[in-house]
């Protein structure tokens, strides 16, 4: 990364920290956390595998409507035989593996994408072989697993792996988590695996805001040697580590400047200088008072050809709040993979509690093995009736097994068909008792006039499980981590139960000719919520664009004018992007309607021709003459290296201008945001945050019983 000569002059701003008395409280709280699983190098237990990770760097440039993560690392082998290096990490939420590279004979070979059995089989024959090969697989929704053989005797080997993501802000509030926190719920995977999660050498993370709006605050939870330099009003650089405090420029320069051609750290006297294993997030929060708007990214090299887009429409703030008393029932996950995420769930729903209006009445039902209503039916929101409940919760553990059928069913009893009613559900998803069908859980919501409203616990969650239940029930769902301020989440989410919601959500687009669009099925917008809407698109008339919807069955409608450009070159991403996001989709059908043939070859084929790692397809590296011997088209590596010119284009650049609606607004109003100024609203969030994890430390270190 290139950075301009306004970097010279730039404000340096030392990320926001708690100090005093609460900086130690903090430090304290995390040293009596639960022990969770992490990022690392999987050993099978009782080996004794000396394989150690020397080096992990990571560079993340988050660009207005996506992100970009790149994780280098170096696995070292101190010992005289040759090793496999296992290394796996959670999937990142929405993130699609676009590029996995290893360096054999000191030089970068990028993988290609092959339908999953076929890679497999390869990449045992050229271990079997003694040759070198890597592969990068997906587990389910719970991680991205990449081997590497050989790790030689008394050398080291490096890889990279790069994945996208789509990029919003909530409220005004950006967020971005880099995952490495494992969510411990898989039992056999732990029983019968170790993970090395130490970094022996050097750990950075270095972070590109790129906004085409101002951004006034920055925080990382956590992390008090973190710093952000502003470098315009939407530009910012954050830094953890070596690479922060390195010259401006290429990353692989950087990584090469540190790392160099060193001896491997012996695994005997090598100490660990980071351990992979606590999530690193990143909020950050635009300046109040900016528009409504609709932004555009396009890609589309070829100005006869199909192009790409991504469009984001932030509506402004006109959904009015809701006045009636409702109804809340909040089902919570006490099973035994909560156990490391409990402390966090106690917190929330203290926060949320506390939210409710005397006019609402709540319950709380638990589950774990089974379920259970610890209030007697709907309960006032009185002062002392939520005073009493919180402690209740308080008290809960966190044991046994997960029948989230179970905990929903009994939530769903006796609702009150007089008064508006919403199910918060708090849970990691992974459910293992009961029924675990997927459709019985779609069918079970469908049946129900209710909203679901989900905070996904853990990078291990069931993402697609509980993301699918949210849509069916038109509510939505939020993923917290560990390493979140829950305090600061629960405020956004307050604002989308306090307001109306646009239902019946359609967006029409004309005078342009476009397709393919994602996702298919808008539904519901909340208040803060932003929408994005990845699509193809031919020619380059100016397009008429309508939103329409209901809110509280009254209808409204948006609507705006503007070009889509002839040609652009600078995003060539956004290709991969809309076929993940096509490929969501058809495993959400599959997931409803059962397996078929024809819907898994649909997927696998867009994943080789987009180069994406899923469930049915795999990253395979190899020699290039391997390659050429098998007849594998080197299609990925050739997509790699545009959208690597393109990055390194774009790295010197200041932040697009991606609005396009300016002369024909679509919002009237302002959209949504947090309020505040300067530091004001992040170190509010900070302090309620302590507040909650004092109450619930005694949680935090309680152990499992299964």
């Amino acid at each position: 990364m290139r950075i301009s000569t306004r970097q010279a002059t730039a404000r340096k701003v030392t990320a926001r920290k708690v100090t005093g008395w609460a900086g130690a409280l903090m430090i304290g709280l995390a040293a009596c956390a639960a022990p969770a699983a992490a990022a690392g190098l999987l050993t099978p237990a009782g080996s004794g595998s000396p394989l150690v990770i020397r080096d992990h760097h990571v560079r993340v440039v988050v660009d207005d409507g996506y992100v970009v993560t790149e994780v280098d690392q170096v696995f070292v082998n101190p010992s005289g035989q040759d090793f496999e290096a296992v290394y796996s990490f959670p999937v990142p939420d929405g993130g699609a593996v676009a590029e996995f590279t290893y360096w054999i004979d000191g030089q970068p070979v990028s993988g290609e994408v092959l339908p999953r059995e076929r890679a497999r089989d390869i990449y045992d024959q050229e271990k079997a072989a003694g040759r070198e090969t890597a592969l990068a697989e997906k587990d389910e929704y719970r991680t991205f697993d990449i081997s590497v053989y050989p790790v030689r005797a008394g050398q080291d080997v490096r890889t990279r792996l790069v994945y996208l993501q789509t990029a919003h802000t909530d409220t005004g509030i950006g967020r971005y988590s880099y995952p490495l926190e494992e969510g411990g719920v898989d039992e056999q995977r732990q029983a019968f695996w170790e993970i090395r999660d130490e970094v022996s050498g050097s750990f950075s993370f270095e972070l590109e805001l790129k906004s085409s709006y101002p951004v006034d605050a920055i925080r990382l939870p956590g992390q008090p040697d973190a710093s952000a330099t502003q470098i315009d009003a939407g530009h910012w650089r954050v830094t953890l580590g070596a690479v922060g405090t390195a010259s401006g420029g290429n990353f692989d320069a950087q990584i090469e400047a540190l790392d160099g051609d060193a001896n491997p750290v012996p695994a005997a006297t090598a100490a660990a200088a980071a351990k992979l294993d606590r999530d690193v997030v990143v909020y950050w929060r635009h300046q109040p008072g900016l528009p409504g708007s609709v932004d555009l990214v396009t890609h589309k090299p070829n100005a006869t050809g199909r192009g790409t887009f991504m469009l984001t429409l932030t509506p402004g703030d006109d959904l009015p709040a809701i006045t009636a008393g409702r109804d809340w029932i909040f089902v919570l996950d006490t099973s035994g993979s909560m156990a490391g995420k409990f402390a966090t769930l106690a917190a929330g729903v203290e926060q949320a509690l506390q939210q409710l209006n005397p006019e609402d009445r709540f319950r709380i039902v638990t589950f774990s093995n089974g379920s259970r209503e610890i209030t007697s039916g709907f309960t006032p929101a009185t002062d002392d009736q939520v005073r009493h409940f919180v402690g209740e919760v308080g008290r809960l553990g966190a044991n046994g097994g997960t029948n989230l059928h179970a905990g929903l069913s009994q939530g769903l009893r006796a609702l009150d068909a007089d008064r508006a009613s919403g199910v918060v559900l708090v849970t990691d998803g992974v459910a293992n008792v009961g029924v675990t069908e997927k459709k019985d859980f779609l069918e079970l919501l469908a049946k129900h006039d209710v909203r679901l409203y989900t905070f996904i616990l853990g990078n291990s969650a069931n993402r697609p499980l509980l993301e699918a239940m949210t849509e069916v029930s038109n509510g939505f769902a939020m993923s917290a981590s560990n390493s979140d301020d829950i305090a600061g989440q629960l405020m956004l989410a307050t604002g989308k139960l306090s307001h109306h919601a646009l239902h019946g959500v359609e967006l029409d687009i004309s005078g342009v000719r476009t397709g393919d669009l994602m996702p298919a099925d808008i539904r519901s917008l909340y208040r803060g919520e932003q929408l994005i809407v990845l699509g193809h698109y031919w020619g380059d008339d100016a397009a008429e664009v309508s939103l329409r919807g209901t809110v509280a069955g009254r209808p409204v409608e948006y609507s705006t004018r503007f070009a889509f450009p002839a040609q652009s070159d600078q995003n060539p991403e956004l290709e991969r992007i809309w076929a993940y996001r096509s490929i969501e989709a058809l495993q959400a059908q599959i997931d409803y309607l059962g397996a078929d043939s024809d819907t898994e070859d649909a997927i696998t084929d867009l994943a080789v021709e987009y180069g994406l790692v899923t469930d049915y397809t795999s990253m395979l590296v190899v020699r290039d003459e391997v390659f050429a011997a098998l007849g594998i088209e080197r299609r990925n590596r050739d997509r790699s290296e545009v959208e690597r010119h393109a990055r390194d284009s774009r790295a010197g650049r200041a932040p697009a201008a991606r609005r396009v609606d300016q002369k024909s607004p679509m919002f009237g109003s302002p959209r949504p945001s947090t309020g505040g100024t300067g530091a004001m609203g992040f170190e509010v969030i900070a302090l309620l945050l302590i507040a909650a994890l004092v109450r619930s430390r005694r949680h935090a270190s309680r152990p499992a019983a299964g």
